[in-house]
């Protein structure tokens, strides 16, 4: 499976959720598969959908679902220690490792490699790590979201992007809705 196959499949699972979705290509996917006012879109800013997630999960009580890419994982890596040593139970990081910069062409990430993004979580002090193949990270999903507890997945997928449209909203409207979903 490639990861625009694996956000359709839990689209309706994170239907309810507040979701920090990936730079990119994967924002692009997630919105012209299931556009929800809880979907923050991250137009910018590579890297930080997990360090964004994890603040708006400190900041208040509904779940958190931080969707982001091994490659942006990768170039922030100091978010794995601030989330192992302070995770709440209201958050799941959900790294998509494809092992490529799916959004600038494929070029493949060291997690293609030899780096261990589970191994490097667990390392960090996040207790709840799991890694998931990708056809069973819905089922997977779930059981997480059932359990309360802030966890760390890690889905191993194909590489791979789905042709899917810009996203043409502006900025200032995706983020007025996503506060407002917040705020409800």
């Amino acid at each position: 499976m490639i990861r625009s196959e694996i956000l359709k499949e839990i689209a309706p699972i994170l239907r309810d959720e507040l979701v920090v979705c990936n730079i990119g290509i994967p924002s692009q996917e997630l919105h012209a598969i299931d556009d929800q006012p809880t979907n923050f879109y991250m137009l910018g800013t590579m890297g930080l959908a997990s360090s964004i997630g994890f603040g708006l999960a400190l900041a208040q009580d509904k779940l958190v679902i931080s969707i982001d890419g091994d490659g942006s994982v990768l170039t922030n890596l100091g978010t794995l220690p601030t989330i192992g040593n302070n995770m709440p139970s209201n958050y799941i990081l959900m790294i998509i490792d494809n092992g490529s910069y799916g959004s600038t062409g494929d070029q493949p990430t060291y997690a293609g490699m030899r780096t261990d993004l589970a191994a490097m979580a667990k390392a960090a002090g996040c207790e709840n790590v799991i890694e998931v193949q990708d056809v069973d990270t819905g089922a997977k999903l779930q059981e997480v979201i059932d359990s309360g507890k802030g966890t760390v997945m890690v889905v191993k997928c194909d590489s791979g992007n789905a042709k899917m449209p810009v996203i043409t909203m502006d900025p200032v409207i995706i983020r007025d809705r996503f506060m407002k979903a917040v705020a409800s």
